[in-house]
Formats: structure tokens, C-alpha cells, sequence
């Protein structure tokens, strides 16, 4: 059997230096060796999310206006009645390389991650892409790519104000009634793990919403897993289905043990 650096070398490219090829026994070891790293790594990331839930909040005085498929619209009218509100700045604007046929590269690659949307709306969050193309632009662009979040159209200093004005970064807001709040901001290297559902819901203000986070007092949360559902039905009360409601006690106690090893 030919090796990979074998394979290399008789093409002509650089061999590579590959790791040891081991017995099973020995490969399980290694594997639980950075197993332990890697459940530390998840316990400090689940400790940052809840210390972002801490941080300070920023009202949003500023009135900004937007234009949707149904025509103007407000910041707070991009929360479409939920109480958390995501906003990714997309570029696709003349200019950006890749106008008229696409929006930037990068941002594309974002869009094609993004997670069916129904899961942060059943979790009260609305998760939205803003850009400084017109309506009729942004329609075109989703039906060719098959993007389905909402897409609203940039008019005034939102994306300035809110530091996005030269480079993608999601803002995250909470509102109080008609009250709204900045509650974080990422860009750069942490928007490479934006797309899932979990990590969005991991920079929001009120999180997962999920029994075992460490979150503030009198926030929201639920059983971990009784309100997962298909995308298509969270009409209905996934809790109340008998079958799930078994499989579901199953993965909490699967769950519990989980956290409480090393």
C-alpha cells in the first residue's frame, strides 16, 4: 500500500509530514489524552458565554430605518416581535467585488452556514443580514443562492454606528418593550464560528435558555433538550410528544453524567 507522503513524493509535492500510524489501543489513549483538553475548552467556553450574559447593556437612542421586502422599517421592527435580535452586515453594495452577480466572498461563505432560522426564533431570537443593496438586488441574489434569512437594505449610519461600516461583525440587541439595547458585538476571527445555531445563541444576552447555564437570575430557561424540535413544527409543543419526552429525559441524564465527569 502506498503512503500519503509516498503518494507526494512521486507527484512531485512536498511530503508530508504525517502523524504515527498506531494499534487501535494506542489510538483510543491519545484520543482520551486531548479528550480532557478538549472538555476544558468546552467548560471555558460555556464560563465566557455566561460571563457575556453579564455584560452591561448599551441603549440604543439613535432611530435608524431600514428598507425590507414590505418596505421601511426600524431597528425595532427587526426583531419582527421577538426579544432578541442578531444582525449580520453583509456586503453586497456596488463596489464589492463580485456586484451585481454576487455578494462578497466572504459574507457568501457566512450565508451558506447559517443555520434554519426557526431554531433561534423558537429560542425568541430573530436572526437578520443587513447590506447596502436595494430590495430588488438582495431578492434576486437569495433566489440564486437559496438563502432564506431576511435581508434588509441599509439607508443611514446603522452600519457606521455600530462598527461595521468597513468590515462584516454581528451586533446583538435586546429589547424592553420598545426600549433597545446593544448587548455585544463580534467580528474578525470570532465571526468564522458564527452559522450554528448554538453559537449564536451563545453571544446572545439570554443564551440557550437551558437549565445547566449559569446565567443571571430570573432569565428564561427551559429542560435541555424538550424544546428541540423539527424545523417545521414548533407550532407545536415538542415537550408533549410522549416518545421525544422519553428520548429527551434519556439525554438529560446522559447530560448530567457528561458534566459531572473531569
Amino acid at each position: 500500500m502506498t503512503s500519503a507522503a509516498e503518494s507526494g513524493r512521486k507527484s512531485g509535492q512536498t511530503a508530508m509530514r504525517t502523524p504515527p500510524v498506531v494499534s487501535p489501543q494506542e489510538w483510543e489513549a491519545a484520543h482520551e489524552q486531548l479528550l480532557v483538553k478538549e472538555k476544558a475548552q468546552t467548560r471555558a467556553r460555556d464560563a465566557l458565554a455566561a460571563e457575556r450574559r453579564r455584560m452591561p447593556w448599551m441603549a440604543v437612542e439613535k432611530t435608524y430605518a431600514f428598507e425590507g421586502p414590505d418596505g421601511k422599517a426600524s431597528l425595532l421592527d427587526l426583531f419582527d416581535g421577538r426579544r432578541q435580535l442578531i444582525v449580520y452586515r453583509a456586503f453586497f453594495e456596488p463596489g464589492v467585488f463580485g456586484w451585481p452577480d454576487h455578494a462578497c466572498r466572504g459574507c457568501s461563505l457566512v450565508a451558506d452556514q447559517v443555520a434554519h432560522v426557526a431554531h433561534l426564533n423558537a429560542r425568541d431570537t430573530t436572526l437578520v443580514f443587513v447590506s447596502r443593496a436595494p430590495q430588488a438586488d438582495i431578492a434576486r441574489l437569495k433566489a440564486r443562492m437559496g438563502w432564506e434569512m431576511p435581508w434588509f437594505t441599509l439607508t443611514d449610519s446603522f452600519d457606521a454606528d455600530f462598527g461595521v461600516d468597513e468590515w462584516h461583525g454581528h451586533n446583538v440587541f435586546i429589547r424592553d418593550g420598545d426600549r433597545v439595547f446593544r448587548t455585544y458585538f463580534i467580528n474578525n476571527r470570532g465571526d468564522e464560528q458564527m452559522g450554528g445555531t448554538w453559537n449564536y445563541l451563545d453571544i446572545t444576552p439570554l443564551g440557550r435558555q437551558e437549565v445547566w447555564e449559569d446565567s443571571p437570575e430570573g432569565y428564561p430557561q427551559t429542560p435541555t433538550y424538550k424544546w428541540w424540535n423539527w424545523h417545521d413544527s414548533y407550532a407545536a409543543d415538542p415537550a408533549a410528544d410522549k416518545k421525544w419526552a422519553e428520548v429527551s429525559d434519556a439525554g438529560e441524564a446522559a447530560f448530567r453524567e457528561a458534566s459531572t465527569k473531569p
